[in-house]
């Protein structure tokens, strides 16, 4: 085997350990990974699973709160949230009919939510003011209307 072979061997195994040693790092001592959640849901009986059978927003704690909401055809239920400037936000989706996104504006909230399965995403609302939020999958001709806002107060 020539030199040059050896020193780009060398440098080719070196380099696969040191982002498989990086990765490592950051998945169990950081804590960063793919999601976990692997819950499912019947989605014609999305109605008469709990906890979205009763989909809304309440309060679980001091400064945090808890939405478990359905994203139908064209729409979110409920469609309005509002917490107060400081609050932890847990939210609780699943798809009752077509893949659909959960978009929120200014912050780095950004899931596909799909029939049969249950998204978890809880993020911190410190800035006041109004966060749209989208549905960013095509999920059919008025796909366009699909949205509604968080207020934090």
């Amino acid at each position: 085997m020539h030199l040059d072979e050896k020193i780009w061997l060398f440098l080719s195994f070196g380099m696969i350990m040191i982002f498989m040693i990086f990765t490592g790092y950051q998945a169990l001592a950081l804590g960063y990974g793919p999601p976990s959640h692997k819950e499912t849901i019947d989605p014609q009986k999305v109605d008469q699973t709990a906890p979205f059978n009763e989909p809304g927003i309440k309060q679980i704690g001091e400064n945090e709160y808890e939405v478990v909401m359905t994203l139908q055809i064209f729409s979110f239920t409920p469609m309005d949230i509002e917490v107060p400037a400081g609050s932890t936000v847990h939210f609780t989706l699943t798809s009752k009919d077509v893949v659909h996104g959960f978009q929120v504006a200014d912050t780095n909230i950004n899931a596909m939510v799909m029939p049969g399965h249950i998204q978890k995403i809880t993020q911190k609302f410190d800035e006041p003011g109004e966060y749209l939020v989208l549905c960013n999958e095509y999920c059919g001709a008025g796909h366009q209307a699909m949205s509604t806002t968080i207020t934090v107060k």
